[in-house]
């Protein structure tokens, strides 16, 4: 499916009822990013919309990597990504705009889809989906998937390996896994935004819903795509063996354990994929904000802050958990808190 980068307008009508936020008038702040995060964001400030009718946030859900330009360019008040920007990246954006914050804001699990009739339930190790994505295993009747899914009737067709064509922080998360389960995958390819896919098959689909267009229209297809927009789209989903050898799905549960085995997260220190635990799911991350510590409107930075104050709080945070995300343990929001305590406005 094509997909063309339109923005995605998140605003409350202006009929709304609800307080004023006594801090500006009328004001449309402006982000971009993450597609991971669309679903939330789209809830979330309409919400917030409808109790500050004078505060818009248009967001542009285009891809960590665009979001993180498009914040370096200061086109943007701020920036989402599925990973936190590098040290290279952050030098970049301090040399024109100072000091960067990088806010936790969700956190979900990433989904194994495919496209496979009558198949409505599979099961692969990590081993087999790494060695699938390296083009290694190129049929749905190879004997290392047919032995995981001894009662299923496997198709005999080939393997279409379905990725992101932009830049993605769910790429990110997706190989950051594939990269510790996979000694081969960590050589080969590694670990980022962008990749360069080996498997012959492999073909890409821009933002999560290219990735999913191209899922859906091909039989055989397998790729990966945020839980939430996998659950709300109603798309099989591969059942996973992880670290501890059980066998698990990315429902809120098992992201939530993957989370609770690693309690402290930084933006230096933030992976959570491949956590030992027989309820972790594997394939799990936080989305974070980028934000500007001094921002040149003191005005727009102090609503920014009163934005993601309430964002990472629990009531916009229990408004996640019912969207499919897993709202921000506790301690994951006093981290949030203090870092948007810190700007200067």
């Amino acid at each position: 499916m094509k997909r063309t980068l339109v923005a995605m307008t998140l605003v409350g009508l202006a009929a709304c009822s609800g307080t004023s936020s006594g801090l500006l008038g009328a004001t449309q702040l402006t982000g971009a990013g993450s597609t991971f995060d669309f679903p939330f964001f789209s809830k979330a400030f309409y919400e917030y919309n409808k109790m500050h009718r004078g505060v818009e946030v248009n967001y542009q859900s285009i891809g960590s990597g665009g979001g993180i330009q498009q914040f370096t360019q200061r086109t943007v008040d701020f920036g989402a990504t599925d990973v936190p920007m590098s040290a290279d990246e952050v030098a970049e954006a301090q040399s024109g705009g100072g000091p960067v914050l990088q806010i936790p804001v969700a956190l979900g699990g990433v989904s194994i889809t495919y496209n496979l009739p009558g198949v409505s339930a599979l099961r692969l190790s990590s081993s087999v989906l790494a060695d699938i994505f390296l083009g290694k295993i190129t049929s749905w009747r190879d004997p290392a998937i047919t032995q995981l899914n001894r009662h299923v009737t496997l198709p005999n067709v080939p393997i279409i390996v379905v990725h992101r064509s932009d830049g993605s922080g769910t790429t990110y998360i997706f190989t950051d896994f594939l990269s510790h389960v996979s000694a081969t995958w960590k050589s080969r390819v590694g670990t980022g935004k962008s990749v360069s896919w080996p498997a012959e098959s492999s073909v890409g689909g821009k933002g999560s819903e290219g990735l999913a267009g191209q899922v859906r229209q091909t039989v055989g297809a397998i790729g990966y795509v945020e839980y939430a927009y996998a659950s709300q789209n109603q798309m099989q989903q591969v059942i996973l063996e992880n670290r501890a050898g059980a066998w698990v799905s990315d429902a809120p549960a098992s992201v939530r354990a993957a989370a609770a085995a690693k309690p402290n997260v930084s933006a230096q220190d933030f992976s959570i994929v491949d956590e030992r635990c027989a309820a972790c799911y594997p394939i799990a991350g936080y989305s974070w904000a980028v934000l500007y510590r001094n921002p040149q409107d003191r005005s727009r930075g102090a609503l920014l802050r009163q934005v993601f104050q309430w964002l990472v709080g629990p009531d916009a945070q229990r408004m996640a958990g019912a969207l499919d995300y897993v709202p921000l343990p506790p301690g994951i929001q006093a981290i949030a808190h203090r870092s948007l305590d810190s700007m200067r406005v």
